[in-house]
């Protein structure tokens, strides 16, 4: 487990997400199940712009009762790699913006890492001084398009 202030002294920190079963609030919209019943946790989550996509414990995919398909090869810093599954269909929401994805999991993490897709899709940028995320327009999400 990586602490804090291993974190700050390799550039990283952490911000509080929420996680949510977005197949749990479809079915809700729905009325399949009542409203109280979709699975949502806050979870910390560790923003690294090297890391690429959004990776979750997987004791968040029990949790939160996410389906896993497929898998995906992943590196480490290290130069080892690893087959992983994928957990389909997560909401996550942060900084008052909210999108779903897909994520790697990995067995032995305790918090998320939140790679450059999901700074990319939520449009943030990284506060190198002040070691936050900052969206590039308060307002709303800006798409990149030619």
């Amino acid at each position: 487990m990586t602490t804090e202030i291993e974190e700050k002294a390799i550039g990283r920190f952490s911000v509080n997400v929420e996680l949510t079963n977005n197949d749990d609030r479809s079915n809700a919209r729905c009325g399949y199940i009542a409203p109280e019943r979709v699975r949502s946790m806050k979870i910390r989550g560790v923003v690294d712009s090297g890391a690429t996509m959004l990776v979750i414990p997987e004791s968040v995919v029990r949790q939160l009762g996410l389906e896993t398909k497929g898998t995906t090869k992943v590196r480490y810093a290290n130069g080892q790699t690893a087959d992983r599954p994928i957990a389909r269909n997560i909401s996550l929401k942060f900084g008052g913006r909210e999108s779903n994805f897909d994520a790697v999991v990995e067995p032995s993490r305790n918090s998320a890492l939140i790679g450059a897709i999901v700074m990319e899709v939520l449009d943030f940028v990284i506060d190198c001084g002040k070691q936050q995320l900052v969206p590039r327009d308060p307002n709303q999400i800006i798409t990149e398009v030619e």
